[in-house]
């Protein structure tokens, strides 16, 4: 990002809400915990799905040497992640978005805010993902796992977003649900607001360093005049 363009958008006064989408804007934490789980059942792993819940939110290569024996046959991975992609896809046409989704999207680009989309899913679930939001008229940019080098807890989605956003960290205010997403903005240095939607007790977001923690993306929307996105 060059400081030229930085500091033009900057004298305009641009703020950027970055948002994550699987479990934030969109109810599939679960569902990504079941088709992970069943994916590695296929290829001989029992893992807990309690463990696999906690690490949603992780690109799939982290998620996986997290998750399984450090000694496995590494080639197996691509077919783990692959057979996950197949099974999650079946519920494409069905993906529910959270309360409040939609309104809060339309209410920040309303006010101003220059809205990213900054996720760790692909481009067709991404796509999936927008289509039952509904609100791609208040989105100015999207990034998915294919636009980043690292995918969270490495900080890289949160800087790509940054810089397409076009704004410093200190103008940028980031909405996650897990662990690692409040965990990436603090090694960025953008605040994070963190929504209790994808399943992740408070007290975990609060000690990974979130700002602010609300129920889901509706309770974000009633209290946003008092949050880091209303000030």
């Amino acid at each position: 990002m060059s400081s030229e363009r930085t500091s033009e958008q900057d004298v305009h006064g641009r703020r950027a809400a970055l948002f994550d989408v699987d479990g934030t804007l969109v109810d599939t934490n679960y569902l990504h915990t079941v088709t992970w789980w069943e994916a590695m059942r296929q290829a001989g792993h029992r893992v807990g799905m309690r463990e696999i819940h906690h690490t949603i939110g992780m690109s799939s290569d982290k998620l996986m040497d997290r998750l399984l024996p450090e000694d496995r046959d590494r080639s197996g991975d691509q077919r783990i992640s692959t057979a996950h992609k197949t099974l999650y896809a079946e519920y494409f046409a069905r993906l529910p978005a959270l309360d409040g989704a939609p309104d809060l999207l339309r209410t920040l680009a309303d006010r101003g805010w220059y809205l990213v989309l900054a996720s760790s899913a692909s481009q067709d679930e991404l796509a999936a993902m927008r289509a039952t939001i509904g609100a791609d008229e208040a989105i100015a940019t999207v990034l998915s796992s294919d636009d980043v080098e690292e995918g969270k807890p490495a900080p890289d989605p949160v800087e790509q977003a940054l810089e397409q956003a076009g704004v410093p960290a200190r103008d940028a205010v980031f909405v996650g649900d897990t662990v690692w997403d409040v965990v990436a903005c603090v090694k960025a240095g953008v605040r994070c607001i963190a929504l209790q939607s994808g399943g992740i007790p408070p007290e975990l977001l609060l000690e990974a360093g979130a700002d602010e923690i609300y129920r889901d993306p509706a309770d974000l929307l009633r209290h946003l005049d008092s949050s880091a996105l209303g000030r």
